[in-house]
C-alpha cells in the first residue's frame, strides 16, 4: 500500500509543479508589461509567501489530525483556478491578488506531501526517501520552464497560464480518484499543538538551525527564477527558450543527483554537507552577474544545481528527524514556512536592491546575505542536541 501512495503522490507532485514551472519565465515579463516595477514584482512574488507562510503551519497541523488527501485535492483545485484567473489578469494589483490566492492552494499540497513522504521514512533512510520526493518537485519545476519558452515564443504567454491550469486540474483528478487514504500508524498521539509545537522548535538550537538553513536556502529563489529572465533579457536578448534551459537545467541537475545525495545525508555527516552546498550556491550567486553569455549563465546553472541537490535531501531528513516528535505535518508546515519567510525576504530585499542599485548588485548582495545566515545554522544545528526520542524509530 505504501509503494502505491508514495507513486501516485510523487506523480502527483510532479505533475502539478511541472505546470508551475511552465509559468516561472513568464511570469516577470507578463508582469513587467503591465506596468510592474522592481519592487512591484517582489510584492508579487511576496504575496505568493505571505499567504503561503501563514497557512501552511495551520494546515500542516490540522493535516496531522485529519488526514492529508482532502488538503491536497483542495490545493490542487485552486492551482487550477490560479491558472485560469492568471490568463485574465489585465494589471499588477490583479497580478498580487491572484498569486496571494494561489499560495493558498501551495500551502495545502507542499508540506502535506512532505508529511506523507516523512510518515513512510524508515528510521535511517530519511534522506533517500526527501530526496525521492525532490526528484518529483525538481523535474515537475525544472522541466516546465523549457515548455513554458516554447509555449510562450509560439502561442503567446497565456497559453502558458492555460497548460498551468490543465496540468493541476489532471493532477487533481489522480489524487482524487487514484490515491488511498493512509493511516499514519507513526504519529505521535496525541500530537503536539501547533502553538506549543512552535514554540519547542524555536527553544531548540537544532530545530531552530534548521528552520534557519531551510529559510536563508531559499532567498536566492527570487534572483534566480524570478529576476534570471529580465537579466537575461536586458544583457543579451535572450529567448523564451533560453530562459526556459537555463532555469530548467538547474532544477533537473538537482533532480538527477536527489538519489545519490539522498544516499549520502543518510551515509555521511549532514552539517559537513549543509556547509559545502551553501558555499557552492552563494557564490555561484554572486558570479552571475560577471557572465555576459548564454553558455556561460548554463553552466552556472549546472553548478548551482549540484549545491542545492546537496542541501535539499540533507535538510529534508534532518526535518523529519525532528518529525517524529513534533508531528510530521506540524514540522513539515513550520519547515515550509521558513521556505515562504526565505522566500519573501528574498522578494522584499532583492526587488529593493534592484531598485536602488541596479538589477546586478540585487545577486551579489543575496549571495553575501545568504552565506553568512547558513553558516549560523550550521553551527546551531552542530552544537544542538537530537530531541530525545528522534532517535530512534516511532513506534
Amino acid at each position: 500500500m505504501n509503494r502505491q501512495i508514495l507513486a501516485i503522490l510523487l506523480l502527483s507532485v510532479m505533475t502539478a509543479l511541472f505546470g508551475i514551472g511552465i509559468i516561472v519565465p513568464v511570469m516577470p515579463v507578463f508582469a513587467v508589461s503591465l506596468g510592474a516595477s522592481g519592487f512591484s514584482l517582489g510584492l508579487i512574488i511576496a504575496a505568493f509567501s505571505i499567504s503561503r507562510g501563514i497557512l501552511q503551519p495551520i494546515v500542516g497541523s490540522l493535516s496531522d489530525r485529519l488526514g492529508r488527501k482532502g488538503f491536497m485535492v483542495f490545493g490542487l483545485f485552486i492551482y487550477s483556478l490560479v491558472g485560469l484567473f492568471l490568463a485574465e489578469a489585465d494589471s499588477v494589483v490583479n497580478l498580487i491578488v491572484i498569486r496571494a490566492f494561489h499560495g493558498v492552494g501551495s500551502a495545502m499540497i507542499v508540506p502535506v506531501a512532505m508529511a506523507y513522504v516523512s510518515d513512510m521514512a524508515p528510521f535511517g533512510q530519511e534522506g533517500r526517501f526527501m530526496g525521492m520526493l525532490n526528484i518529483a518537485i525538481f523535474v515537475g519545476i525544472g522541466g516546465g520552464p523549457l515548455f513554458g519558452g516554447f509555449f510562450s515564443d509560439l502561442w503567446g504567454m497565456a497559453s502558458a497560464f492555460y497548460a498551468m491550469a490543465a496540468l493541476s486540474c489532471i493532477a487533481m483528478l489522480l489524487v482524487l480518484f487514484k490515491m488511498p487514504v493512509m493511516e499514519n500508524k507513526n504519529r505521535r498521539k496525541p500530537p503536539l499543538g501547533l502553538f506549543k509545537a512552535m514554540v519547542s522548535m524555536l527553544s531548540s538550537r537544532r530545530t531552530g538551525g534548521i528552520l534557519l538553513a531551510r529559510m536563508s536556502t531559499m532567498i536566492i529563489m527570487v534572483p534566480t527564477m524570478a529576476f534570471l529572465p529580465l537579466l537575461m533579457n536586458q544583457w543579451f536578448a535572450a529567448s523564451g527558450k533560453q530562459i526556459g534551459a537555463v532555469i530548467a537545467c538547474r532544477t533537473l541537475v538537482n533532480a538527477l543527483l536527489q538519489t545519490p545525495c539522498g544516499r549520502m545525508a543518510d551515509r555521511f555527516d549532514k552539517v559537513t554537507m549543509l556547509r559545502g552546498g551553501c558555499l557552492v550556491i552563494s557564490g555561484v550567486i554572486c558570479m552571475v552577474p560577471m557572465v555576459a553569455n548564454f553558455w556561460w549563465l548554463l553552466a552556472l546553472f549546472v553548478l548551482l544545481g549540484v549545491g542545492e541537490a546537496v542541501i535539499w535531501p540533507v535538510l529534508g531528513a534532518l526535518a523529519t528527524q525532528d518529525g517524529r516528535y513534533y508531528g510530521q505535518g506540524t514540522m513539515m508546515g513550520v519547515f515550509s514556512l521558513a521556505m515562504s519567510t526565505g522566500v519573501f525576504l528574498g522578494a522584499i530585499g532583492a526587488g529593493l536592491s534592484m531598485d536602488r542599485f541596479g538589477l546586478k548588485w540585487s545577486f551579489i548582495n543575496i549571495g553575501i546575505i545568504v552565506l553568512a545566515l547558513t553558516m549560523i545554522a550550521a553551527w546551531l544545528i552542530r552544537t544542538g542536541h537530537m530531541i530525545e526520542g528522534t532517535e530512534v524509530e516511532a513506534t
